[in-house]
């Protein structure tokens, strides 16, 4: 990692070392994808058979996984790992049911009531990484929601391992949180497959879920056709800041810096800190822990383009992070509490030295899916919400429309919208004549 300290930096220096990793040859990216997608449409599962054995060297015989191969996940778990599964899954399940919206319910004037009601979305897709790796608490995080929002299908998309199927935990997290489909199909097919069906899979209205730079580049393509599927968020690699002050405790600072550079190789962290004897602490505790980790290489990379930035103050490191606007905030000082009022762009935020990101990333009760590469400035941590659309209703009496008729009419008339003007006239009208007449 390399420090700096920030008043030393010039304005373009400061914009180069807050600038994340570079993503690479876009538009070779774009075409790549965009070829892969008109396969699928053009072939659907024939395409995805294909697309499967190229990229995963694997003959598949079905794409759909059975309900009893979903089932005999619990036989092939151990009881840990279904308990802390079952943990996470409730851990979260408590946190999104409280964001249930109610229906809102506002008289603006006398006999004109306006109101908001939440419906969920009819199918969604949910897109779980293969890798390395089984992750159980991307599924907790995604299915979760999309079964407490009410959706009516949940489609899990995964690519398969090397034995051409899905790992125990993957399956068994889908079984406690009520996925109706579970499909082997990875990458930007998997996300073309959801996104307009095949003759396997029916396409889906939403899609969520992180990725690889083709998982990334695919959603952002389907999300861009009408024919295609809205998506949760755009999205580039993991990164973390942590904000800390002299006290902080440099073990739990590299750690929690770690915890991030293990994700990949073009991951960043970032330390921000007042007290540059800290930093050098920080900088040490790093060095130690990354040679005891399995992933040393991974997250070495990581390193080799992240930064230590030493500020003169607080202030000056909340300045620092919110123009970064990281996916995750860790805020180590001896008052974290009182600055929460000043952080204004960040997925989540950590809170305290016992408040790792790991937390987060399985159950606390948080979403881990969230918005990276700075769109954390306007888009905001999964939840509920993003699982349901809203729509308003209005309701007029006799004498609302009276009441806000002429003002209505009078808008129209400016806008030159006559026909607009008359839908409130022809009433007025009526109600004039009516009671005229009585």
């Amino acid at each position: 990692m390399k420090t700096v300290v920030w008043n030393n930096l010039s304005a373009e220096e400061k914009s180069s070392i807050l600038a994340r990793p570079a993503l690479g040859d876009s538009e070779k990216l774009k075409t790549l994808v965009q070829d892969i997608i008109q396969q699928v449409r053009a072939k659907g599962d024939q395409a995805l058979y294909e697309l499967t054995e190229k990229f995963d060297k694997l003959k598949l015989d079905t794409l759909r996984v059975s309900q009893a191969e979903i089932a005999s996940s619990a036989s092939e778990l151990g009881d840990e790992i279904k308990n802390a599964i079952e943990l996470a899954h409730q851990q979260i399940k408590t946190f999104h049911e409280a964001q249930i919206a109610p229906v809102i319910k506002v008289e603006t004037t006398p006999g004109v009531v306006c109101e908001l009601h939440t419906q969920p979305i009819d199918a969604v897709g949910l897109y779980i990484p293969g890798g390395t790796a089984p992750l159980p608490s991307t599924v907790l995080m995604l299915a979760t929601p999309a079964r407490i929002a009410g959706c009516k299908r949940l489609v899990l998309a995964t690519p398969p391992g090397k034995d051409g199927k899905i790992k125990a935990e993957i399956r068994y997290a889908a079984k406690i949180c009520g996925v109706d489909e579970i499909y082997l199909a990875g990458g930007a097919q998997a996300i073309a497959a959801l996104a307009y069906g095949t003759q396997s899979i029916q396409k889906v209205n939403k899609i969520f879920g992180p990725g690889n730079s083709f998982v990334t580049e695919a959603k952002q393509q389907v999300s861009q056709d009408h024919n295609g599927a809205a998506i949760d968020m755009p999205a580039g690699p993991s990164e973390v800041l942590v904000i800390a002050d002299y006290k902080a405790d440099p073990e739990f600072v590299a750690a929690d810096l770690l915890s991030q550079a293990e994700h990949g190789k073009d991951s960043q962290v970032i330390l921000v800190t007042s007290c540059e004897n800290h930093a050098k602490a920080c900088e040490k505790a790093v060095l130690q822990q990354l040679e005891k980790l399995p992933r040393k290489d991974i997250a070495s990379g990581a390193l080799s383009h992240s930064q230590i930035i030493v500020t003169d103050s607080i202030e000056q490191s909340i300045a620092v992070s919110n123009e970064y606007a990281p996916e995750h905030l860790i805020v180590q000082t001896q008052d974290p509490r009182s600055l929460l009022p000043k952080l204004e762009n960040a997925g989540s935020i950590f809170l305290g030295a016992y408040s790792p990101e790991s937390a987060g990333d399985y159950a606390s009760g948080t979403n881990h899916v969230l918005p990276t590469y700075g769109y954390t400035k306007t888009y905001s941590s999964l939840s509920l919400a993003d699982f349901s659309k809203r729509y308003t209703v209005q309701e007029l009496t006799a004498q609302g429309l009276q009441a806000i008729g002429p003002a209505i009419m009078a808008l129209a008339s400016a806008e030159s919208l006559e026909a607009h003007r008359n839908a409130v006239a022809v009433r007025l009208d009526k109600l004039t004549n009516l009671n005229s007449e009585k």
